[in-house]
């Protein structure tokens, strides 16, 4: 059995959705208003993206290991740079 390519972007999402109704919607319900629950999803994302800790980035954040990436490429480059 073949799958299309979309079904894995929609397993993706699904996934995340689960896990957004999960940690947030049903966790810290009930809402005031739609304006209250697009404050609160903005800053789950914000969270999500960038400060959650991830078992596959060696327990750190997003925000934290992208920092430490590029930290690392440009001390890497700056060899080069000196030699022209």
């Amino acid at each position: 059995m073949q799958f299309a390519p979309s079904t894995y972007y929609d397993a993706l999402a699904e996934s995340f959705n689960g896990l957004y109704k999960t940690e947030l919607i049903h966790r810290q319900g009930p809402w005031r208003n739609v304006e209250h629950v697009e404050w609160e999803t903005l800053k789950y994302v914000d969270w999500f993206n960038n400060r959650r800790i991830h078992e596959a980035l060696d327990w750190v954040s997003p925000a934290e290991f992208e920092a430490h990436y590029y930290a690392l490429s440009e001390s890497e480059s700056l060899p080069a740079l000196e030699m022209i």
